[in-house]
């Protein structure tokens, strides 16, 4: 009967201790889920204007590993 407790305790602490995670690897994939289907939604619909400006995207600067070397 100790085994079976010991067994049982030690499932239990392993569910628990992967619950968060597996629960926010369920919400980011409801989430890209979300994204994808919006985007292909708007991909679908024809645009307002054809003169209609794209939004400016931000380059990213490279890394630099001190600031004394800009």
């Amino acid at each position: 009967m100790n085994t079976f407790l010991n067994v049982l305790g030690m499932s239990a602490f392993v569910v628990l201790s992967l619950l968060p995670a597996l629960l926010g690897l369920a919400r980011e994939r409801r989430i890209s889920r979300e994204l994808l289907e919006a985007e292909r939604a708007r991909g679908d619909a024809p645009p307002e204007t054809e003169g209609a400006a794209r939004p400016v995207m931000a380059e990213r600067r490279p890394y630099v590993r001190s600031w004394a070397r800009i």
